[in-house]
């Protein structure tokens, strides 16, 4: 019986776009079935996995990957990365212990992973029922960054087969290619859908309510961008994480004091321009609200380009230059991006794709 199943959730904490994948299908799943107990063992913050995960959940603090070594939000230590798998993959056993333990321990009826191989190794191992959902794997983007390692074909081994041992690997729209594995299914983009709250969010702000409003988020790696060195842009308002800092300018506002009750969605979906990264969350979260994207580029990330030419196909957006970045070279930019004639929001098909497959797994 479904209502009685327990699911338990291996969540990567590289990055927030693993959750923005992950907690719609967690939500549509017990809109359904709301007595499904359900398990998250990441270490992402237990308020943040609390502020997407709706209803009650345990959480259990323990990484079981850790993707690649970033210097910040746009650029991967390479060295350091390949470092990282090498130690990984060197104590192999004693960390597949570790989370057979885990395991063990939860006793779920079934696993979802986002994407951690050694969570999918330990419950091929233990007979756990097994799903995988991710719009990249981890073998891959190490391909991508380290074709060269002489080690490389040794370190993806153990990744692929833990990934090809799930009954399916869910590729939500837009996903990098994984020519390797053998059970991927491709489905729908998968995001929240936000409320437009920008008549309170103005009030709130004190703003006129005729300026561009462009919300500032360049993922869980913080990246701060030099904002006391930016000109000024006539009518355009920046909206900054409260984590950057106070900015004394008059058009910089931090979100804080409008995240008691209005979720990061709901602001993507309520400002003018979203302005962030390449990743998951961000551009499916923004083309599925029909929000504009100013995005700076990170041209070695192996799942880019794809991401990159979704977003183009199906939003507005338009890319710029670390250089258009440090210096806040933005006015052209943002003008071209405003006068392309908008495009209409994207249903995220793929929420309801994958809780069904879910939903088959714990028939």
């Amino acid at each position: 019986m479904i209502e009685a199943s327990h699911l338990y959730v291996a969540l990567s904490g590289h990055g927030f776009g693993h959750l923005a994948q992950t907690a719609p299908v967690l939500n549509a799943l017990r809109q359904r079935h709301p007595a499904i107990r359900l398990t998250v063992q990441s270490l992402l913050p237990e308020p943040v996995l609390r502020g997407r995960i709706a209803g009650e959940f345990t959480v259990v603090a323990g990484a079981a990957d850790f993707g690649m070594v970033m210097v910040d939000a746009l650029d991967v230590k390479l060295a350091d990365s390949l470092a990282a798998y090498r130690a990984f993959h060197g104590e192999w056993e004693a960390r597949l212990d570790w989370q057979e333990s885990m395991l063990r321990r939860a006793a779920p009826d079934l696993l979802l992973a986002d994407i951690p191989y050694l969570s999918l190794a330990a419950a091929a191992r233990l007979a756990i029922p097994a799903l995988a959902l991710c719009s990249l794997n981890w073998a891959d983007i190490l391909q991508g960054y380290g074709a060269d390692a002489p080690d490389l074909a040794a370190l993806r081994a153990p990744m692929l087969t833990a990934y090809n041992s799930a009954m399916v690997f869910l590729q939500p729209a837009p996903s990098m290619p994984m020519p390797d594995l053998r059970n991927a299914r491709s489905i729908g983009p998968i995001a929240d859908l936000g409320r437009d709250r920008r008549l309170e969010i103005d009030r709130r702000l004190g703003l006129h309510g005729d300026e561009t409003l462009v919300l500032m988020g360049l993922g869980g790696v913080n990246l701060r961008p030099p904002l006391e060195a930016w000109p000024a842009l006539a009518d355009v308002c920046w909206l900054i994480p409260p984590d950057w800092g106070q900015v004394d300018r008059p058009d910089v506002r931090s979100w804080m004091v409008l995240t008691d009750d209005c979720s990061m969605v709901d602001l993507i979906r309520s400002c003018d321009v979203l302005f962030t990264k390449p990743g998951y969350g961000a551009f499916a979260e923004a083309v599925c609200n029909a929000t504009r994207v100013l995005y700076v580029g990170r041209d070695d990330w192996p799942e880019e380009p794809w991401l990159s030419r979704w977003l183009t196909e199906h939003g507005n957006a338009l890319k710029i230059d670390r250089r258009q970045l440090a210096a806040g070279d933005l006015a052209e930019p943002l003008r071209v991006l405003l006068a392309q004639p908008a495009k209409p929001p994207v249903a995220p098909s793929g929420t309801i794709e994958a809780a069904a497959w879910l939903e088959r797994a714990l028939l």
